[in-house]
């Protein structure tokens, strides 16, 4: 695959960086274009004119959206070190844990963040439920795919570094080694290793960017009528 390949993205968000994780495993190269989130550029709003977010992946001309999707093109073009499994059952599950985790673990924390009072506790309710699935996926694993990193693991991989700085900024605890032990020692884990390590940003630029975001919406959620 001599197609030249980029990835338009955002260091701030835990979407774009599974792909590039998906990448530096296949061992593809790749050019990273930094996008201004708040002033979209010409090129995101021609790769991806419908939903005018990031990730898009740009492999020759072809543009791919949407992180999951993403990750699936990356594993049927670039064959080696597969990040779903082979067994079609067992890659149907990992694409329902993959939508799960992201539609009531990611957006749940989300929701539990930016809510304030007795909204937050039911939020953080919500949420903790929904992890509680996850922790029974991966107790007794290494990886949630068995003992290689795969599919799973890069899209819940925003866990140790992105929630450690929602809580922080939202005030609350979420994952609670006590409460998930395994997921908890998954995430101990995922966090050092070399390749997973060296896309992830800086703690205080996240914290920054989630406080101006958390003053944010709580300043429109006080201007509603």
């Amino acid at each position: 695959m001599g197609e030249e390949v980029k990835v338009i993205g955002s260091i701030l968000s835990g979407f774009c960086v599974r792909v590039e994780w998906a990448l530096k495993l296949k061992g593809v190269e790749y050019e990273y274009i930094k996008e201004d989130l708040r002033n979209k550029s010409p090129m995101l709003l021609k790769y991806n004119p419908v939903h005018k977010k990031v990730p898009v992946l740009v492999h020759g001309d072809k543009p791919i959206p949407e992180s999951l999707v993403i990750l699936e093109y990356i594993d049927e073009t670039w064959k080696d070190n597969p990040l779903l499994p082979e067994d079609p059952y067992e890659r149907a599950m990992a694409r329902f844990w993959a939508k799960y985790a992201d539609e009531k673990c990611l957006f749940g924390a989300w929701e539990a963040f930016k809510a304030e009072g007795e909204e937050k506790e039911k939020a953080m309710e919500s949420a903790l439920e929904s992890f509680a699935f996850l922790e029974k996926a991966i107790k007794g694993k290494k990886f949630f795919g068995g003992e290689k990193m795969g599919f799973l693991d890069l899209v819940v991989g925003w866990i140790p570094h992105w929630l450690s700085v929602l809580e922080e900024v939202g005030d609350m605890k979420m994952l609670d080694a006590e409460r998930f032990p395994s997921l908890h020692e998954w995430a101990e884990n995922f966090i050092q290793i070399p390749l997973i390590k060296e896309c992830i940003p800086p703690r205080d630029v996240l914290v920054n960017h989630f406080h101006a975001t958390l003053s944010y919406v709580r300043s429109l959620s006080a201007n509603k009528p």
